[in-house]
């Protein structure tokens, strides 16, 4: 079989991926199994989006319902379960209105289009400009590639959107002294996943609200990968105490399912209007159903809770390694379940293959850091087969 499927990639599918050569055909819990009956403990999670677990019976069982009563209805009718979802992630995220769209860029992409309608009913047409931050990730459309500030991911598109503006992380004077009379907007992940995991630092987010405040600049958060309880509060700008005027959610929001919402409250939650945006399969009865299904789960079995104190026992069997390989892993980073290794040298996707031959599925950033990023289902005993495997990668590399 895995023979035949790469053959068959290879011939019809876009080569936007670097795969590694395993066909996975079933999932439970924190576990995969590949084509050849073989298991795997999964520390990626699809990429920090199958948040309580592959096929957890609860999201199944609501899909399946779901499938059989009702899959698809035009947005230009009421959808009860949208209109439930809602005024649940309002109610978890203090925000006031939702827009529903189907990944994390679309979301990030929703944000910008209402800032920049925002500002120029606010300060006029030359409001249109956005401050992000240096290794930040915010999606592929031209927008949110745009706002990305990774070269890398930017160099082939280029000409990019004009407008933006990019500031390093943790530095407030340098977000000042971008803030001006055109700017509409500062997006921020609270976490950033993509370069390797950077935490923006609590002081620095309430300082730059109080930025925004004062400049009456919106606050965009983009909690695509850090929000859905990774961090140990719903999202991860919860830890500093720190309310967006919007707020972009996907990955985890539906376990797997194709979802993602773009959050706002006070003047950015009444900008758009008939005509302004939409999308299709947006917020369908089907997503609905498994997101609902999602929050149940992550409330009812204590998956923040959980991250907070397996991410932390995670965290210091990984930086027990520090010690017992040195110079070899110069810094562990995140919060709760959000983890990174960044190694002293170029290693990472040597040590990623160490891994999968041992059973472990994680991630290499670059070529330098160690991405980890499990359902939040994961148990001591998960971790520390994962910190065990680690300690056989750099003892024999």
């Amino acid at each position: 079989m895995l023979t035949e499927i790469m053959a068959l990639d290879r011939e019809y599918v876009m080569g936007t991926y670097a795969r590694q050569p395993i066909v996975f055909v079933r999932g439970e819990g924190a576990k995969l199994w590949d084509s050849e009956g073989r298991e795997y403990l999964d520390f990626l999670a699809g990429i920090a989006v199958v948040q309580v677990g592959h096929c957890h019976p609860r999201i199944a069982g609501a899909i399946a319902h779901q499938a059989s009563t009702l899959m698809h209805v035009s947005n230009l009718y009421h959808n009860a379960l949208q209109a439930r979802l809602a005024e649940r992630l309002c109610g978890l995220t203090a925000m006031e209105k939702v827009f529903f769209c189907n990944s994390g860029a679309e979301a990030n992409e929703a944000a910008l289009k209402i800032a920049r309608k925002w500002g120029k009913q606010k300060r006029g047409a030359d409001c249109y400009e956005f401050i992000t931050f240096q290794g930040s990730f915010h999606g592929r459309t031209m927008g949110t590639v745009t706002a990305t500030a990774q070269p890398k991911y930017q160099a082939p598109f280029e000409p990019l959107v004009p407008g933006f503006h990019y500031a390093p992380l943790n530095d407030l004077k340098a977000v000042d002294d971008l803030i001006s009379e055109r700017t509409c907007a500062v997006m921020i992940e609270p976490v950033q996943g993509e370069s390797g995991i950077k935490p923006a630092s609590p002081e620095f987010l309430a300082g730059v609200r109080a930025l925004c405040d004062e400049a009456e600049v919106l606050l965009i958060l983009d909690e695509v990968q850090c929000g859905m309880g990774r961090t140990g509060c719903f999202l991860g700008s919860q830890r500093a105490g720190v309310r967006g005027d919007i707020v972009t959610m996907a990955k985890g929001i539906a376990d797997g399912f194709p979802m993602g919402a773009c959050l706002a409250r006070g003047e950015a939650a009444g900008t758009l209007v008939p005509g302004d945006h939409g999308s299709t399969f947006a917020g369908q009865p089907l997503a609905c159903a498994a997101a609902l299904a999602t929050l149940d789960v992550i409330e009812d079995e204590h998956l923040m809770e959980n991250a907070v104190a397996v991410g932390a026992h995670f965290r210091q069997g990984l930086e027990s390694l520090s010690a017992e390989v040195p110079g070899r892993i110069k810094e562990v980073s995140g919060v709760g379940l959000m983890i990174g290794v960044e190694l002293e040298r170029p290693e990472a996707k040597a040590l990623l293959k160490s891994l999968l031959e041992q059973g472990i599925v994680a991630n290499a950033v670059g070529e330098t850091v160690l991405r980890f990023v499990p359902p939040l289902v994961v148990t001591w005993e998960d971790c520390n087969r994962v910190v065990a495997a680690l300690r056989a990668a750099l003892t024999t590399a």
